[in-house]
């Protein structure tokens, strides 16, 4: 599966208005290796395993698997994560025809809010909202993996 999307930062909070869903989230990486992510996420009351491949040259793509597994299972996965879990609110936004995902980050990286949009080719066209800042799609640093172990609040 192939995984397209773009990265910008958020402007504002009133994305959060228009949201219609919000969820907690806690990922680790057992791998944080760039050419191989693999993530462990509780997302509410499911939790996933993800494996994602390195990005093409733009950033915009990458192959995804992803597979729900047991809570519990993920629990004990988060305990042999590498150092640095990500904790944050996903906000879903929907926008013209698209959803935007805008997270909220908390502990090391609180001050950080960054919206992404999966989309069907790298250029398809789509509606930018008033709230959407600048465009950190091919900039490592926002990629959670990164985040995880070069917290934001260390920038």
């Amino acid at each position: 599966m192939l995984e397209i999307e773009r990265k910008f930062l958020v402007s504002s909070d009133s994305y959060k208005k228009e949201a219609f869903s919000k969820k907690r989230i806690i990922q680790g990486y057992l791998s944080s290796n760039p050419e191989r992510t693999v993530r462990v996420r509780i997302k509410e009351n499911k939790a996933y395993l993800t494996i994602k491949g390195s990005s093409n040259a733009s950033g915009m793509s990458r192959f995804e698997w992803e597979k729900e597994i047991a809570v519990d299972e993920a629990k004990n996965l988060l305990l042999l994560c590498e150092k640095g879990v990500i904790d944050k609110t996903r906000f879903e936004v929907k926008v013209g025809s698209h959803t935007y995902e805008v997270d909220e980050f908390y502990g090391e990286n609180e001050g950080l809010e960054m919206a992404e949009i999966e989309l069907k080719s790298e250029t398809e066209e789509f509606e930018k909202p008033d709230w959407l800042g600048k465009e950190v799609t091919n900039d490592k640093r926002y990629y959670n993996s990164y985040l995880s172990k070069n917290p934001y609040q260390n920038w």
